[in-house]
């Protein structure tokens, strides 16, 4: 089997990044020089791989910070409608790969470093994740981001800058152990600290109603610290704002509470204040009600809002005076979307800014306010749903509560008056939910405080409608609204799978990159041998080099040209992880009794964090690695089968092996993942799908036919059917021979011999409590991957597949989704105006 392409061969083929100008590769190894001697080594004389590394990205920088000016200036002098993003979470990932695609620079630079001596992707690898979130929600937002910088909206993100993102994971004697994210020790070279922008946010107190009107007084002030990294649209010298915040004491935090001979126990204390934007809460679709996180989703709506409303008034480049003082057309100027109910205190908040700061009338105010926010819900798990005690609204956020109530005194009265007499639709609708600890339903507040909501897939918005906001839909349907999730091309295909970018762009052209439906063309290679026979050679060269990676990371040998298939996402029991094991244990029972029979190879790697409260999901960590440990160490399987946990699972390590899978899993309990992203990304990258009908799943299989992906098990009604009559475990576990015997496997201490009571509480649930379902689809799953393996047979079909799969991806663009949200919920519309580049004359 040929050896994967080295980077030098790799740069003589014909590449969709442009080839490199002598002047563009001579003026970026002038600059790098410079930044290397002047700026980082100075009186050193030895350099260090990471000095190279901040060399290359202040050099990229630099192409950045000219059109990032531009770019601001050019929208104070249009000033248009500005989106407002506001997320707790940004999955960025890396940084200067992207940049340098995005800039056309990509074979400058790689030119320039390989004259220096250096490897470019060896100074890619330097860079630290920004791990800024959890999973999926906060991915997209990063891809939104892309997407509107390349669609050329005048768009900020705002979040939190979280000095430890997504914690790094260990796996120890099987066992995930979490270790602290230090993404910042070595300095982040993307980020600009704006200290002349930083913002009080007020908390605790309390409320005073005078003549004059309402006063929130005697709080405790912490300092937000703006920090911005440029977000480059593609090849449009278009360069937007991510404006993450810092929580900072005042000089005179806790001062003036202790007498002077605590001075340095003051001092000390200011870590209350600063302990706000400390850490990411690494949480994925499980609320927990913690003080400090509603302190963070405060922080960062607080001072979002004071900095939209100074960039309202004030509408000239540089300029700080305010130009506008009524907000009549607020809503025409900005739009804010709420990605999840973790910026909800939005609403609450501007009713607060324009009712007591800026003196509008209440009705008015409330008009002003709905018009400007839009929400989108994540989720439909029960677990998942923020609601706040009360009691911790009342101390924090006094104004906000009373704000709250009024609210929603407001809306239950219209609510009474369209259903006289039904009390129990009050009690469903209301913000405020009574009982032994009164809450604060935060999707409620954002369903009556917005203009739009809007679901992620089209199921998943029915759902939200047809039951999580079914009474809500009733009162208002035109408020409801789908909008199913994307993804970046630029990242997930260009960035990551240049080799098939390369293919693609030979036979339909680059435009594909920002107009991906373009991919549609490619249904008439669909019985083009060399084109067959070229996609199927790109996936055998990723797989080699991911194979090559697992080896060097991993100490495994695996069988390149055995079937790699991949599940990779948070660790959580609606994802079911659990099938996938005992499809592995099957499969693995089947070699044993037949080791002569022939088998189709497969290695089967599951990749993903638990977050580290959640006791299941630890388990199912502890299974997998536990599963592998026995299996690839039998000398009956040999290479048929290997089973690896993919440890640390992230952006960057995504960016490799989704490029290299086969097969894709996404296999969730129908009704229960709300979009999912990564099915996208593997479908675009050229691997099959097998799956439920759950998510942006329906979708896929609509577009691509459902003939071409591998559907199996139960439709949302069918879970919803066996709600109704009860599941019951047992009578799969007494019927299915083979789930019987992996059942009783994991049961007896099979794969954990040192411990064998060590699954007990897993078995229980799966035989008791499994609110996912997992035997009730285990044998249509394992008659499905039967399929796959008959397909996999035949690796001309199976490419074709692929292929059709890869033309059908264009519908699962983030531009795609973007370009709704602009037009049916923002009121925008993309612009495709190309701001010229610093080195030329503005218009």
């Amino acid at each position: 089997m040929a050896a994967p392409l080295s980077d030098g061969e790799r740069r003589k083929q014909i590449s969709v990044r442009g080839i490199a100008g002598l002047g563009d590769v001579a003026e970026v190894r002038k600059s790098f020089n410079r930044h290397l001697h002047f700026t980082l080594v100075k009186d050193r004389n030895v350099a260090t791989p990471r000095d190279y590394y901040f060399a290359l990205a202040h050099t990229v920088r630099d192409h950045l910070v000219g059109r990032w000016i531009r770019t601001q200036q050019h929208y104070y002098e249009r000033d248009p409608k500005r989106i407002y993003y506001l997320s707790l979470e940004f999955y960025m990932g890396r940084t200067l790969q992207n940049t340098m695609v995005n800039l056309g620079l990509q074979n400058a630079c790689d030119e320039a470093i390989y004259q220096l001596g250096l490897d470019l992707e060896e100074l890619e690898e330097i860079e630290e994740d920004a791990g800024l979130g959890n999973g999926g929600l906060g991915r997209l937002a990063a891809c939104f981001l892309d997407s509107m910088a390349t669609l050329g909206l005048a768009a900020y993100g705002y979040g939190i800058r979280y000095e430890f993102g997504i914690f790094n994971q260990k796996i120890v004697d099987g066992w995930q152990v979490e270790e602290a994210d230090d993404w910042l020790r070595y300095g982040n070279p993307w980020e600009k600290a704006r200290p002349e922008y930083m913002l009080p946010v007020h908390f605790y107190g309390r409320v005073d109603h005078t003549p004059e009107g309402v006063k929130w007084i005697d709080t405790q002030v912490v300092l937000a610290m703006p920090y911005d990294t440029p977000v480059p649209g593609y090849k449009n010298n278009t360069v937007n704002t991510m404006r993450l915040w810092s929580a900072k004491a005042p000089n005179d935090f806790n001062l003036q509470e202790f007498n002077v001979g605590d001075y340095i126990e003051a001092v000390l204390d200011r870590n209350l204040a600063e302990n706000i934007s400390r850490v990411l809460y690494p949480n994925d679709n499980f609320f927990e009600g913690k003080e400090l996180r509603l302190k963070q989703e405060y922080f960062v709506v607080a001072a979002t809002l004071q900095d939209i409303i100074r960039r309202f008034k004030s509408s000239k480049f540089g300029c700080r005076d305010p130009v506008r003082t009524c907000f009549e057309t607020f809503p025409d100027k900005v739009a804010i979307q709420l990605n999840d109910t973790h910026p909800a205190l939005s609403i609450p908040e501007l009713m607060r800014i324009l009712v007591d700061v800026e003196k509008v009338d209440w009705e008015k105010a409330w008009e002003i306010t709905k018009r400007t926010c839009a929400y989108t819900n994540h989720t439909v798990l029960p677990e998942a749903l923020e609601r706040w005690p009360v009691s911790m609204f009342e101390k924090l956020l006094p104004r906000h509560l009373e704000i709250i109530y009024a609210l929603n005194q407001m809306h239950l009265d219209r609510v009474a008056a369209l259903y006289p007499g039904d009390i129990d639709r009050l009690r469903r609708m209301s913000v405020i939910e009574e009982g032994d600890c009164k809450r604060i339903n935060m999707a409620h507040l954002c369903v009556i405080g917005s203009h739009a909501v809007n679901g992620v897939a089209r199921i998943h918005s029915d759902i939200v409608k047809n039951s999580v906001f079914k009474d809500f839909y009733e009162l208002e349907p035109e408020k409801f609204q789908n909008k199913t999730n994307g993804i970046t091309p630029r990242r997930w295909l260009l960035l990551c799978n240049p080799g098939l970018a390369d293919v693609i762009a030979e036979k339909i052209g680059e435009g594909f990159i920002t107009d991906l439906s373009q991919l549609k063309k490619l249904l008439n290679f669909i019985n083009n041998e060399t084109f067959i026979r070229d996609v199927a050679k790109v996936k055998q060269e990723n797989k080699l080099k991911f194979a090559a990676y697992l080896e060097e990371q991993y100490k495994v040998k695996i069988n390149p040209s055995s079937m790699f298939d991949v599940q990779v996402k948070r660790i959580h029991e609606y994802k079911r992880q659990l099938l996938n094991c005992l499809h592995a244990i099957t499969l693995y029972n089947r070699i044993r009794s037949d080791p002569s029979k022939s088998f189709v190879p497969r290695t089967i790697m599951i990749g993903g964090k638990a977050a580290p409260g959640y006791h299941m999901a630890k388990m199912i960590i502890k299974l997998i690695t536990s599963i592998g440990e026995v299996i690839n160490n039998d000398p009956y399987v040999g290479d048929k089968l290997k089973v690896i946990f993919l440890e640390n699972y992230r952006v960057s390590l995504a960016e490799k092996v989704i490029p290299a899978a086969d097969l894709s899993q996404q296999i969730s309990t129908a009704g229960t993942e709300a979009s999912g992203t990564g099915n996208m990304k593997f479908m675009v990258n050229g691997a099959l799908t097998i799956g439920t009908m759950d998510g942006a799943n329906v979708e896929m299989a609509e577009e691509a036919g459902e003939e071409n992906l591998f559907i199996f098990g139960m439709r949302v009604e069918d879970v919803e059917a066996l709600d109704r009559q009860g599941y019951n475990a047992q009578e799969y576990y007494e019927r299915l021979p083979e789930l019987r015997q992996a059942v009783d496997q994991i049961s007896s201490g099979f794969f954990s011999p040192r411990d064998p009571g060590c699954f007990k509480d897993m078995v229980n649930m799966l035989m008791y409590h499994d609110r996912f379902k997992v035997f009730a689809d285990y044998e249509a799953y394992i008659k499905c991957q039967g399929q796959v393996d008959r397909l996999f047979m035949d690796p001309r079909e199976w490419t074709r597949k692929v292929i059709r799969n890869i033309a059908c991806s264009g519908k699962f663009s983030s531009d795609r989704t973007i370009m709704e949200y602009a037009q049916e919920i923002w009121g925008v519309e993309p612009s495709a105006t190309k701001i010229p580049p610093p080195n030329l004359p503005r218009d």
